[in-house]
């Protein structure tokens, strides 16, 4: 992490534009400029990867894949992919909201358009570069494009509701599915090629504003991903593909069964005997696409939750000793040193965890949102971060710093808050308490900027739907609110590059 920096949290597809998502065409490049107006340096992201169960970003098919849907319509009319009649007849999408279930179909068939034309002799500027793509990233380019095809085509049913040799990976029937489904797959490999083009131009350019990229990194992925398909050995599986135990975490204070994801967990044994590839591999595709990349679940690699994967609560589970130490020497012989991560700390973190963070230099976390309970030795309070910290208002997983005041904050909590924040309005108090710390990076989510409540909440924990739908309206961001986060961060000694 470069000292003394700050930025904004929010995710591609809570910008605004008329298509019902946000995605990587111009609203992406106004608000990369709006960061550079207000002096920031980060722009973290959440995973941007396909969308799984929920339309999690966290539930995904792929850990490597990009999410198709965040392709721009206006750049694929650029292209000559797309026409402007395809575009003209959008549905009226919600501003302020993603229409998950009339948004994917919708983007769904520009894609499937653009592919044909492409097919048909479209775009031939583009033959080369796609050809080099897929070269580039077979190695989990094929698996990924083979994957979705047959999920298509077998009713999005679990890859181990398959016919058993497509499930067990077979050599005859995969070879027999890539030649039956031949046409699906090469336009799952176009829709990840567009992605990757796309992205790229748009890091490109935030680059020239100097704006980095700060991404996230699930510390597991889903069961019915192309992921535990394509290498069952690395996860605890049985022989029929369904994992023996799952991920989650052991009750505490806020949950009496704990949480269980049901993520697999992995087979750190085997993943050890060749110097953890597959999660090398995994971070260099991550740092294809960003500049730093926030681990999440980071406790999990010192020691993680195991739980029967027959129990239908995290209350039976034990823990068992993670990949520790040498995870991250393999990570700093591939990644060199300081390693550009920043370790998701949040919760019950023991010494174990504390002292390999302390070994490898990474940063952690703190959120204001925890500060206000308890006495002043809260780590929490900004006056205890330490300078290895990245410090925010809230994260994607809390509720909004107005909404939390409001609604979620003890009399308690907020008698402290006034009393450590001073008086004005709640979300610019936080937001200047963070920006003011020692902490050497500051991110604040763009609903605390804009001074939104709960509607504004883009994700709660444990609940299963109607999570990661908000986006800001066009117009919300205005050039007064980025001249105003300019002066601050100009005051608390946080400019990017000098500008």
């Amino acid at each position: 992490m470069p000292p003394r920096t700050s930025g904004l949290l929010l995710h591609v597809t809570s910008l605004p534009g008329r298509f019902g998502s946000g995605d990587l065409g111009p609203p992406a490049y106004r608000f990369v400029d709006v960061l550079a107006r207000a002096k920031q340096g980060l722009w973290q992201v959440l995973p941007l990867v396909p969308v799984g169960e929920g339309h999690s970003p966290y539930a995904s098919p792929s850990t490597f894949a990009g999410n198709p849907l965040l392709v721009s319509p206006e750049g694929l009319l650029e292209d000559g992919l797309l026409t402007a009649d395809d575009l003209a007849d959008a549905p009226a999408f919600p501003a302020g909201r993603v229409d998950f279930e009339r948004v994917i179909p919708f983007r769904e068939g520009l894609l499937r358009r653009a592919f044909e034309r492409f097919e048909a002799g479209a775009a031939p500027a583009l033959r080369e570069a796609f050809g080099v793509f897929c070269v580039r990233h077979a190695a989990w380019l094929d698996d990924y494009a083979l994957f979705a095809a047959l999920k298509a085509h077998h009713g999005e049913q679990a890859w181990t509701d398959w016919p058993a040799p497509l499930a067990h990976r077979d050599a005859a029937a995969l070879e027999a599915a890539r030649r039956r489904h031949a046409e699906a797959v090469e336009a799952h490999r176009f829709a990840q090629f567009l992605f990757e083009r796309q992205w790229a131009a748009l890091r490109a350019y935030a680059h020239t504003r100097g704006v980095r990229l700060l991404g996230d990194l699930p510390i597991y992925v889903a069961h019915d991903s192309a992921d535990v398909w394509a290498h069952p050995d690395r996860f605890l599986l049985d022989a029929d593909g369904h994992p023996t135990a799952v991920a989650g975490v052991p009750p505490d204070y806020f949950s009496e069964t704990g949480q269980r994801w049901g993520n697999p967990l992995y087979r750190w044994d085997r993943m050890r005997e060749d110097g953890f590839r597959w999660w090398i591999a995994r971070l260099t595709r991550t740092l294809d696409l960003v500049d730093l990349v926030r681990l999440d679940h980071f406790r999990g690699f010192e020691a993680y939750w195991s739980i029967p994967a027959g129990a239908e609560t995290a209350e039976h589970g034990a823990w068992v000793e993670g990949p520790g130490a040498p995870l991250f020497e393999a990570f700093e012989r591939a990644f060199g040193r300081p390693l550009p991560f920043v370790a998701e700390d949040l919760g019950e973190i023991t010494p174990g965890v504390t002292a390999l963070m302390a070994r490898f230099g990474l940063p952690g976390m703190a959120v204001l949102q925890f500060a206000f309970g308890g006495d002043g030795g809260n780590g929490f309070r900004p006056h205890n971060f330490a300078t290895n910290h990245v410090a925010y208002t809230g994260t994607h997983d809390n509720d909004t710093f107005r909404g939390w005041w409001e609604h979620g904050a003890s009399p308690e909590e907020r008698a402290v808050g006034r009393a450590y924040l001073g008086a004005g309005e709640p979300h610019w108090a936080a937001i200047r308490a963070v920006a003011a710390s020692v902490a050497d990076t500051a991110v604040f989510p763009l609903q605390d900027v804009l001074g939104l409540g709960t509607e504004a909440r883009m994700n709660t924990p444990g609940r299963e739907d109607g999570n990661w739908a908000w986006r800001f309206t066009e117009g919300a961001l205005t050039d007064d609110l980025a001249d105003r986060l300019a002066l601050l961060t100009e005051a608390t000694g946080r400019v990017a590059g000098g500008r």
